[in-house]
């Protein structure tokens, strides 16, 4: 009885004893879990995910390789925010930083009217802020997103001058995409002509230096051609092109090989624009190609859908009837075709009517022959001043009032043709019209047949003898940048910039030497290049380096006056260091003080073949497919870091950019 009343007694403490150390391990294990959670997720969100949490208690241990000593203080700062910093264990290891290989540095610049966008990984100690506010004076009221990420490592060799020269690009190419490497540049991008692609091609190559690897890929839209016009023709046995046009490449690939069976020897250029009269223009071409050369000469003309097939003089009746017949019958449909077999000449008693324009390598022009009267006259002579300058026509044609009516239209199209040279002559007479001479265009034999058929019909008569010069092109003539160099050096084997003694002023035999290196420069435009100065040892070493770098300044400045453009050029003082010759005799010494130019070329580095975009493409794949096994085998992942989601939207961006 008496233990029965101590069990009763008892028994209630024990069971609240019991149940308060139940409840007390399960509140425990609530706050590791809850502790534990929120850490973790804190982490994520951070970009933490190396990191592991383990609560035992109060007490949370943090473990994992830290990339480096930064992320494991950041991983230490996360979880203090969340719980008590006392609370918080370090247990996390750091990865040895020698044994991490550096990053590949990259910038892809993505450039359009609706703004421009910077995606890839960039050394830490750039000067990240003053890339965006370069970015941002190009992008003018237009957005600039930063998609950039930094690692802390050396900044690579060359890739100062690479981010420099894709930010100068970039100012030319307002569609563009621009890949940036240390050592070098890929452009992709878009002009609004071919013209402008030859001029923008020639230019960026020229700036880019000799070392830094540039690979270009610039496109022009198709031009509208109108008339749509092809002219081919065999004179003397020679077969050749005054105008080639085509729809498409493999439109073109079939007119030059129907030529090339005619007789067409070497190269030739054919055209791909917009304004084709028919699908079935290619094989036009080629049934007329074929009817010239059965023929055995003359020339064919395609303005839009009209065909004229000129057979050479003397061409016997019957073949001329038979090749026109099967031609017409062969045509597609909407074309339409107008022979003609040119009458045998005959001597008229007053001679041929014939009037000459003959442009002269100076650009002076003089007129010559006949005229219908005197309104005709006034108006060739200022049509002729509005084309080539009102200082540089001489009027000497006489009036003719049995000239036919149409000679008026003739003379001003022979004029305007002219104008395509930069020297030659144009002859017009009753039944043809002669274009012959120099010129800087490529494309002026295409540009002057069009002109003629415009102008004057397709039925026309015209022969085109045009030579291309590339030292008269305005592109194609500039000199590249060693050959600048080695143009300066030439001048200064034989004749040096002198100064007064002691000082940073050119002295007046300098003068001269300024000007010619000026003159080469201006043809040079935009390229990079370094003015270094130099000096005899003479003197104490630091003196010689400060007066060194004057007088190469001295001389930038001179060429400044003489408007060189030189926002590239650079000025640098040797001093004493660099000698071409002994400092021991006075011939030595003369020689050791001079000027030198030299091109300013960066230092060539590996190029790696995947890009940044590539790289964060390929992992983001990796993921994907890792997540997808996760899924199958019902396990969960963490959600992607913050940084990384918009990574990946730049890198979509970039692709619906460029489609």
């Amino acid at each position: 009885m008496r233990l029965s009343s101590l069990f009763l007694t008892t028994a209630p403490f024990a069971i609240a004893a019991v149940l308060g150390l139940v409840v007390a391990q399960s509140v425990a294990d609530v706050i590791e879990d809850s502790s534990e959670l929120s850490i973790r997720n804190s982490l994520d969100d951070h970009g933490l995910v190396w990191a592991e949490v383990h609560a035992n208690g109060l007490q949370v241990f943090l473990s994992g390789m830290a990339p480096s000593e930064a992320q494991r203080f950041k991983a230490l700062s996360t979880a203090g925010g969340v719980v008590d910093a006392a609370r918080v264990i370090d247990a996390m290891k750091v990865v040895d930083s020698a044994s991490i290989k550096p990053p590949r540095f990259s910038i892809e610049i993505l450039r359009n009217d609706s703004g421009i966008s910077l995606i890839g990984l960039v050394p830490t100690e750039m000067d990240r802020e003053k890339l965006v506010a370069n970015v941002k004076s190009i992008a003018g009221s237009a957005p600039v997103s930063d998609l950039l990420q930094t690692a802390d490592y050396d900044t690579p060799e060359s890739w100062v001058d690479s981010v420099d020269y894709a930010i100068k690009a970039l100012r030319k190419l307002p569609r563009s995409k621009i890949s940036v490497e240390a050592g070098a540049i890929t452009v992709h991008a878009m002009t609004d002509s071919a013209d402008a692609k030859r001029s923008l091609e020639r230019d960026l190559s020229r700036s880019a230096g000799h070392d830094l690897k540039l690979a270009l890929d610039i496109s022009a839209p198709r031009p509208v051609i109108t008339p749509f016009t092809l002219r081919f023709l065999i004179e003397d046995g020679t077969a050749r092109f005054d105008a080639c046009s085509a729809s498409d490449a493999k439109g073109q690939k079939r007119i030059l090989a129907a030529a090339q069976t005619a007789g067409l020897q070497g190269e030739a250029t054919c055209t791909i624009g917009l304004g084709v009269p028919s699908p079935r223009w290619a094989e036009a071409v080629e049934l007329a190609i074929a009817a010239v050369a059965e023929l055995g000469g003359g020339s064919v003309t395609f303005a839009d859908a009209d065909i004229t097939l000129a057979a050479p003089e003397g061409t016997n009746q019957a073949l001329f009837d038979r090749v026109v017949g099967e031609l017409e019958n062969s045509l597609p449909d909407l074309f339409a075709l107008h022979p003609a077999l040119p009458k045998p000449k005959t001597v008229e008693s007053g001679g041929t009517p014939e009037f000459t324009a003959t442009l002269s390598p100076e650009g002076q022009v003089q007129l010559r022959g006949r005229l219908s009267d005197e309104l005709s006259r006034s108006a060739t002579d200022s049509y002729a001043k509005a084309r080539f300058g009102s200082d540089s026509v001489y009027v000497a044609a006489r009036l003719d009032d049995t000239l036919p009516g149409s000679w008026p239209m003739r003379v001003l199209a022979g004029l305007e043709a002219l104008s395509h040279l930069s020297n030659g002559v144009a002859t017009v007479t009753p039944d043809m019209i002669a274009i012959s001479g120099k010129t800087g265009k490529p494309d002026a034999s295409a540009e002057i047949s069009r002109l003629l058929v415009d102008k004057l019909g397709e039925n026309t008569q015209f022969d085109i003898h045009v030579e291309y010069l590339e030292k008269l092109d305005p592109v194609a003539s500039i000199p590249t940048p060693e050959e600048c160099e080695f143009e300066i050096s030439e001048i200064l084997k034989t004749r040096k910039i002198n100064f007064e003694p002691g000082s940073d002023t050119p002295d007046a035999d300098a003068q001269g030497v300024l000007n010619d290196i000026a003159e080469i420069l201006k043809l040079c435009g935009e390229i990079r290049m370094e003015v270094g100065g130099h000096t005899d040892s003479q003197g104490r070493e630091s003196m010689n380096e400060a007066l060194s770098q004057l007088r190469a300044q001295a001389v930038l400045n001179a060429l400044r006056e003489r408007r060189v453009l030189t926002s590239t050029f650079a000025a640098r003082g040797y001093g004493e260091s660099m000698p071409v010759a002994s400092n021991e005799t006075e011939e030595g010494r003369d020689a050791n003080r001079r000027i030198e130019f030299k091109l300013i070329r960066p230092e060539p580095t590996a190029i790696e073949t995947e890009t940044t975009l590539e790289i964060i493409a390929s992992e983001a794949a990796e993921n994907n497919d890792g997540n997808a096994v996760e899924e199958e085998t019902g396990d969960t992942t963490t959600d992607a870091p913050e940084d990384e989601a918009a990574i990946e939207a730049g890198a979509a961006e970039e692709g619906t950019q460029n489609e």
